[in-house]
């Protein structure tokens, strides 16, 4: 029993020897981004915060100091008695804060008092961030990929699904960015993670993966909405054997209409994202899209973004790229159905 402190680089290996990973700092740090797994228990509430912040400033740093930890002990004995009473001794909690200083550390040490085998992070959350950054690509590149490729509404994401379910590895990045990957694909009511967030995502995913399989991923560009997918990954991506799946127009359309059915449902939201083409299309063609839209013909409209805007975007783009496109080995499924794309999923495992 005892207090221990651990390396950033230690922990990358041995997150999963601990009973709970503990972040003391703030919920709006939390939010930001912390390590895999963990819980937010913080030392200073946002507002505990800004208040001794404003005591350091305006009165003394003797005065804050006394302020603030009067609201740790407040806060750690809440925690206590929420959650740590019913612990057996042989819990191990990892705790960390920003830097590993006064609020990780002001916890840990009433653990280490009551008895409990407590570990510190030094260096705090910048130093796994920044040892988590460093080892991405390395872990990356551990991985063998089969890039599915395919023009918008293809159903790369149905497919990726079905093998999922089938037990193949799959790295779903529009799936961990919250996130369509077009223009068009935010999903309303739905927050993408932050830069940092997300990088944490992808990291812990492939820390999951058994390097002796393939791994199925989608062909992404750089950037999946808002946030960017790491170079290390992005690189090894571009390098990886491709499948081009096909689907003819007419399903991809359907697709389309089944898969973004919160636009039919809200058209004025679809009419604001098509705002975002007015300069690669123009305003007549926007505005066109969308009159016809609000007169009930979404379909056209969606057949025409295809055709139009994106096939040839993403034919030059994928082209550019990826440099194993050229000898894509052509997947099809019988059709967009799940149903289908499970029977695809089948017959790509057993002659994979």
């Amino acid at each position: 029993m005892g207090l221990e402190r651990i390396s950033a680089d230690d922990v990358l290996g041995k997150l999963d020897d601990f009973s709970d990973v503990i972040d003391a700092r703030s919920e709006s740090e939390y939010a930001e981004d912390h390590l895999p797994g963990a819980v937010n228990w913080p030392s200073l509430h946002d507002e505990e915060r800004k208040i001794v912040g404003t005591s350091y400033k305006q009165i003394s740093a003797f005065e804050a100091k006394k302020l603030g930890a009067a609201l740790v002990a407040k806060n750690i004995a809440a925690h206590i008695e929420r959650d740590v009473l019913s612990k057996p001794r042989d819990w191990k909690p990892l705790v960390y804060c920003w830097r590993g200083g006064k609020r990780s550390g002001s916890l840990a040490l009433i653990f280490d008092q009551i008895g409990f085998n407590v570990t510190l992070v030094d260096g705090g959350y910048k130093a796994f961030r920044a040892a988590m950054v460093a080892d991405l690509p390395q872990l990356a590149a551990r991985y063998s990929y089969r890039v599915i490729c395919g023009t918008t509404g293809s159903g790369k994401t149905r497919l990726l699904h079905a093998l999922a379910a089938q037990g193949a590895q799959v790295l779903d990045l529009e799936g961990l960015a919250n996130h369509r990957s077009s223009v068009l694909g935010m999903i309303p009511g739905i927050q993408q993670p932050t830069q940092k967030a997300f990088d944490r995502l992808i990291w812990a995913a492939l820390r999951g993966l058994d390097a002796s399989r393939p791994v199925y991923i989608e062909s992404e560009s750089k950037k999946v909405g808002n946030v960017a997918i790491p170079e290390g990954l992005i690189s090894v991506m571009r390098d990886a054997p491709c499948l081009q799946l096909d689907l003819p127009e007419d399903e991809r359309v359907a697709l389309l209409l089944e898969d973004y059915d919160f636009f039919v449902r809200d058209i004025e939201f679809f009419c604001d994202r098509l705002e975002a083409l007015l300069q690669a299309r123009g305003k007549e063609t926007v505005r066109d899209w969308q009159a016809r839209s609000r007169s009930g013909d979404v379909a056209s409209v969606v057949r025409e973004l295809l055709v139009e805007h994106y096939d040839p975007v993403y034919l030059q783009s994928i082209k550019r790229n990826f440099n194993q496109y050229s000898t894509a080995t052509t997947i099809a499924p019988a059709n967009r159905s799940q149903q289908a794309m499970q029977a695809l999923a089948t017959r790509m495992l057993e002659t994979a």
